[in-house]
């Protein structure tokens, strides 16, 4: 009978501010998937807690891969024609196809979550740290893929393939705009399950995932029981509560409020992007943590008395015109529409997408670990605390019990620790896929 662990958590050492302020400003030129990656990877070299140092490991090189879905049916009945998707994958399959691992990626992440395009790329995917050869999600080991979600933000970054909004509608010949069907984790799974099913795969040994991938992650677990083994949750909920829904909603209401947005039927030309900045540099704050931001204003000379503001009130802090600054660079190759049907995708979430949170989490048959950040203020831990709580209620009524495994990150970036952190967890990750490890060699 496997049995029920808790997993204690390990203490990263805090850098200097130097070198911390050095991640922070990478970071923050883009919290796309390729910049936070290298920020990642720059950690690599300079977490000594993690594994997987290994500074004469190969790059890992990938190609982005297009999947085409003829006619796609959305979880509230609606068809969409001609869906185009985008995936990556690291690794080789084994012959029965049971190595497989699917990585599914966070709120303005895509499926480039380790190595590199090509070797002289600037950087590296955003989860290179733990996915590669040796490292805790071993590629020697296993088949890692990862998959571009519908309506990725990022529609107009040239490694992004997606259906969403921006797209041009086969039956109009121009784009969706909000005529584009609301959609649901529940898509995104289904998404994913197309292009597994396109390369004969029917098994997973596990779904990892941070923040909106964690959602996607537990529930793939809850769809489709018999097809998952394992679960990493990172960062993440079992649902969108009441708090989550209100807090996802800040991030709309710019948008909404830009009057080039025009409900949606903008031009690719004149785009809402003071909009879609104000709305970065919300995302951009709650996914930090106010350590960060302070040592960041320790760097520019914040002050709150500062002579602009002190005498004008259109001037700004130095603060505030920083964040702004990097939210509006990060801003056109993403689209506010795009913005908003991934806000509505995370607001509806509910493990299962039935009746109740219970009712989703009974049908889970997987193991289950969950990686919150102690300081997370976007997810807080109790969305973790109280999923763990409720499987290992259910896993304590079956004869043959998942294993229900809870660790928890610390460090200075708050939520992005699921990204920028991870590597501390290195260990428990590679120890958790080995517990119920059905992979042939």
């Amino acid at each position: 009978m496997r049995t029920h662990t808790r997993l204690n958590p390990t203490s990263i050492a805090r850098g200097s501010v130097a070198i911390v302020m050095a991640a922070f400003i990478v970071l923050m030129l883009s919290l796309l998937s390729s910049v936070i990656a290298y920020a990642n990877s720059a950690n690599n070299t300079k977490d000594t807690n993690d594994k997987t140092n290994i500074t004469d490991t190969p790059t890992l090189l990938t190609t982005k891969q297009r999947h085409v879905i003829d006619s796609f049916t959305t979880f509230n009945g609606q068809t969409l024609k001609q869906v185009n998707i985008g995936w990556e994958s690291y690794g080789e399959l084994n012959h029965d196809k049971s190595n497989v691992i699917l990585i599914t990626h966070y709120f303005t992440g895509n499926s480039h979550a380790a190595g590199k395009y090509h070797p002289d790329d600037e950087a590296f995917g955003y989860w290179d740290s733990i996915i590669g050869s040796g490292k805790a999600i071993d590629t020697d080991r296993y088949f890692v893929i990862s998959v571009d979600t519908l309506a990725n933000i990022s529609a107009y970054d040239p490694n992004v393939i997606t259906t969403g909004p921006a797209s041009i509608n086969p039956e109009t010949g121009k784009p969706y705009g909000l005529s584009f069907p609301v959609v649901t984790m529940r898509d995104f799974v289904n998404i994913q399950k197309s292009v597994l099913e396109s390369l004969g795969i029917t098994k997973l040994h596990a779904v990892v995932g941070a923040s909106m991938g964690s959602m996607q992650a537990i529930e793939w677990a809850s769809a489709y029981p018999e097809w998952v083994s394992n679960v990493i949750s990172v960062i993440g909920s079992a649902q969108s509560d009441a708090w989550t829904t209100t807090a996802l909603e800040q991030w709309a209401i710019p948008i909404k409020l830009d009057p080039l947005w025009q409900q949606g039927q903008y031009s690719k030309n004149a785009p809402p992007l003071e909009g879609l900045t104000a709305a970065l540099m919300f995302i951009t704050q709650i996914a930090l943590h106010p350590e960060y931001f302070n040592q960041v204003g320790l760097s520019i000379n914040h002050h709150a008395l500062e002579t602009a503001p002190l005498h004008d009130i259109l001037a700004d802090h130095k603060i505030t015109q920083w964040l702004y600054q990097r939210a509006k660079s990060r801003a056109s190759k993403m689209d506010a529409n795009h913005l908003l049907y991934l806000v509505r995708a995370c607001q509806l979430f509910l493990t299962g997408q039935g009746t109740s949170l219970e009712e989703g989490l009974a049908k889970i048959n997987a193991n289950v670990l969950f990686i919150p950040a102690d300081d997370d203020l976007l997810l807080m831990p109790y969305h973790a605390r109280d999923a763990n709580t409720q499987l290992r209620s259910n896993a304590a009524t079956k004869t043959d019990p998942p294993h229900i495994a809870y660790a928890s990150l610390q460090g200075p970036y708050g939520h992005l620790n699921g990204v920028l952190g991870i590597a501390q967890h290195s260990d428990t990750i590679s120890h958790f896929l080995r517990l119920k490890d059905s992979v042939e060699d």
